[in-house]
């Protein structure tokens, strides 16, 4: 079901994503906006079992592909260049607190009045967007001779493929944490019930130092429960501390009349991978043992860091080659 909203969201953003580059960025993210808050409307109202879940959020997925990339597209738009690299810096960190806003709303209704009204709660925050659309002033996109999935251009521009690639690493890392932090930590506590004893450069430095904790963490797993969770509290730090520098490289290395297209592929491979680390990480997990073994544990945060190291070697690619070109 965790993965479905990512596979929703990579089969619509191409498209939606890439119409940036022909039409008002607006326009689209005021409907994908309209669409995610009537899909988390409809989640609460009629999800039934795992299918209908699932269907449900993959919809909701293919909503957020019209709001996400398509309104950092609309704010580059409407901003001189001086401002672009700290302004997208913003917008993605922006998300990350609304993403942890929303699990703790979510916790919080769901505590009192259950998990369908959570979700209608939750739903009716895109409808903020939806306002901040309609205030926005108009603008003309970059005009463009090339067709529509046509994504060339971008593939070509080394610089900017180098943070799509690295931010693609970064996800599935991402998905793969988020997904199952709330099983590994059920499995911390029960072990503990059991027994008594418990720039690129800089984006290549995180993206270590982020594998080095998801390691101290699969090297850990058996510890006390307090050193897991100052280990996952500094991992909450490392995993979304790359996100915003390389999603503003990305925009910033593309060519502005390829500009939504470079955030189309941007995103489509960022969640694309979203999806696969999710599922991934509970394969992994399942192979190794499954959710009661220590070593299957250790197993799934080995396979998240060897992800995220995957990440500096597309940005050690795009350097090389930038250089060269």
């Amino acid at each position: 079901m965790a993965s479905a909203f990512a596979f929703g969201y990579m089969l619509a953003v191409p498209v939606l994503t890439t119409l940036t580059d022909r039409i008002d960025a607006r326009l689209i993210l005021l409907v994908g906006s309209t669409a995610t808050a009537l899909a988390t409307l409809a989640f609460g109202l009629f999800a039934d079992g795992l299918w209908s879940a699932t269907l449900i959020w993959g919809l909701a997925g293919v909503g957020f592909a019209g709001a996400y990339m398509p309104g950092l597209k609309a704010l580059t738009d409407r901003l001189p260049a001086g401002d672009m690299s700290r302004s997208i810096t913003l917008y993605t960190s922006s998300f990350s607190l609304g993403v942890g806003l929303s699990f703790l709303v979510a916790q919080l209704v769901a505590n009192r009045y259950g998990w369908r009204d959570a979700f209608l709660i939750t739903g009716l925050g895109p409808f903020v967007m939806v306002a901040a659309c309609l205030a926005m002033p108009a603008v003309k996109p970059h005009l463009t001779q090339r067709h529509l999935l046509d994504f060339g251009p971008v593939m070509r521009n080394h610089a900017a493929m180098g943070y799509v690639l690295g931010y693609g690493a970064h996800c599935f890392e991402l998905y793969g944490i988020r997904t199952w932090v709330v099983a590994f930590w059920t499995f911390v506590v029960a072990q503990q019930s059991r027994s008594a004893l418990l720039g690129p450069r800089a984006l290549t430095i995180l993206m270590v130092a982020s594998a080095a904790v998801a390691l101290a963490i699969g090297f850990s797993v058996g510890a006390s429960p307090l050193l897991l969770l100052v280990l996952l509290l500094i991992y909450a730090f490392t995993v979304p501390a790359d996100s915003g520098a390389l999603t503003s490289g990305m925009s910033l290395s593309a060519t502005p009349s390829h500009r939504g297209a470079t955030m189309a592929m941007h995103t489509t491979l960022g969640f694309g991978l979203s999806a696969l680390g999710a599922w991934g990480a509970g394969i992994t997990l399942d192979l190794a043992g499954g959710p009661k073994s220590a070593s299957a544990w250790f197993a799934m945060f080995g396979l998240l860091a060897v992800s995220i190291l995957l990440g500096t070697i597309a940005l050690w690619w795009s350097r090389r080659t930038a250089s060269s070109e």
